[in-house]
């Protein structure tokens, strides 16, 4: 991926915060309906839920203080991301090297997302993992997906005026009543940003 691109993906996510709402309406759910599945399959895809879980959390706990993230390439992109009725999805500190790698690896995820708090200091919640998707169809055939967990697709043409890429939310540090992997999280909020890059 050339830098442009990098540009071009920070520069349309910063100037079209509200757009990142088509993300839910307009993502690719591919997984199939559990409610049929075999109760065996089912105890499969909660253990590999929990495993990524559990890896996310493992990887990303030094990145409670943002600081340490910071010192590791981690940058605030684009403020605190909020919807009208969705909840939110916080503050996401973009690696672009991590990115432009187009490697996904459940230790590394492109993205953190922390929630701003009241007195000021930031609440690691989750991570992000994002490829855009003509880097993933450079070698492989199928959507990507992490232990069992579908990304979900953001298309083109979109409102940010991007290439189409591949998401998934990774809620491992703030439980999610909608689920782990949802991109939007009900019981976050951005009531409490300050508008500054820590």
């Amino acid at each position: 991926m050339n830098h442009s691109i990098i540009i071009r993906f920070t520069a349309g996510i910063r100037h079209s915060i509200l757009a990142l709402a088509v993300l839910t309406a307009g993502a690719s759910h591919a997984a199939a309906q559990k409610g049929h599945a075999h109760p065996d399959l089912l105890r499969q895809d909660q253990s590999s839920a929990s495993a990524l879980l559990r890896i996310v959390r493992d990887s990303t706990e030094r990145f409670q203080d943002v600081h340490v993230a910071m010192a590791e390439g981690y940058v605030l992109q684009f403020g605190c991301v909020s919807g009208s009725d969705s909840g939110a999805m916080g503050l996401h500190y973009v690696n672009g090297t991590l990115v432009e790698s187009g490697i996904l690896d459940p230790r590394h995820p492109q993205i953190v997302i922390y929630e701003p708090m009241p007195d000021g200091s930031l609440e690691l919640i989750g991570a992000d993992y994002l490829v855009l998707a003509q880097t993933w169809h450079a070698t492989h055939s199928e959507p990507p997906e992490m232990m069992g967990q579908l990304f979900h697709l953001f298309d083109a043409p979109n409102r940010f005026g991007l290439p189409p890429f591949y998401t998934l939310h990774v809620w491992a540090w703030k439980d999610n009543p909608n689920g782990a992997f949802v991109n939007w999280h009900p019981n976050v909020s951005c009531a409490s940003y300050a508008g500054t890059n820590h």
